[in-house]
């Protein structure tokens, strides 16, 4: 059974969808919204929601924490610019679109965004 587990494996092995996964996370915190599978958006919503919610606690523990997972130095900045951003929110820092279906073999398509 699969009650209480979260993790989608998205046809991969641990380390390429750990890789796939911190990748999009990345470009979402770059571009500020992504076009992607849904599968892969409800993880990457996951995982960028965490990220968010770390950056807004202060020190420099948190920004070490973040460098670790994403493993940029570059990123951590935007992370913590999105977490100024949302200081007074509780949660819910980003959205999930539906799009429409991917031309090639119909794959559910969707657009994560930062609110």
């Amino acid at each position: 059974m699969r009650h209480r587990k979260k993790i989608r494996k998205l046809g991969r092995n641990k380390s390429n969808r750990r890789s796939l996964v911190t990748n999009l996370t990345i470009k979402l915190f770059e571009q500020q919204k992504l076009s992607t599978t849904l599968a892969r958006a409800r993880q990457v919503k996951t995982m960028a929601e965490r990220l968010i919610t770390l950056a807004k606690q202060p020190g420099p523990a948190a920004e070490q924490r973040i460098q670790k997972v994403l493993g940029q130095k570059r990123v951590v900045a935007a992370v913590k610019s999105a977490a100024e951003k949302y200081r007074e929110r509780p949660g819910g820092y980003s959205r999930i679109i539906k799009i429409a279906p991917r031309r090639g073999d119909a794959a559910a398509m969707a657009m994560i965004q930062l609110v």
